[in-house]
């Protein structure tokens, strides 16, 4: 299990970890922005998949245009919000 201090590491730590290394970061502003777009989708995708899960267990099924739909939101209310919701589980 990692410590606290590692889950809270900011970016500029962890740079300076791997310049101490001899293994520099090379990370495009494009691909910061890639990868937190790819984080917002994977948590919006699970968020649906368990709303999903728990209405079907209602009898209550989401249709995949609604299901699309709560994604779509989800996905931007991330990218809106707080990065460290992106990163927290």
């Amino acid at each position: 299990m990692l410590g606290r201090g590692v889950e809270s590491a900011s970016f500029a730590s962890v740079d300076a970890v791997a310049r101490a290394l001899g293994a520099p970061l090379a990370l495009q502003e494009s691909d910061a922005y890639e990868m937190v777009k790819a984080r917002a989708t994977e948590l919006a995708e699970r968020t649906a998949r368990l709303v999903q899960g728990t209405s079907a267990l209602e009898s209550q099924a989401v249709d995949p245009a609604a299901y699309r739909r709560l994604v779509e939101r989800t996905y931007h209310q991330l990218l809106a919000g707080s990065r460290r919701r992106l990163w927290s589980e």
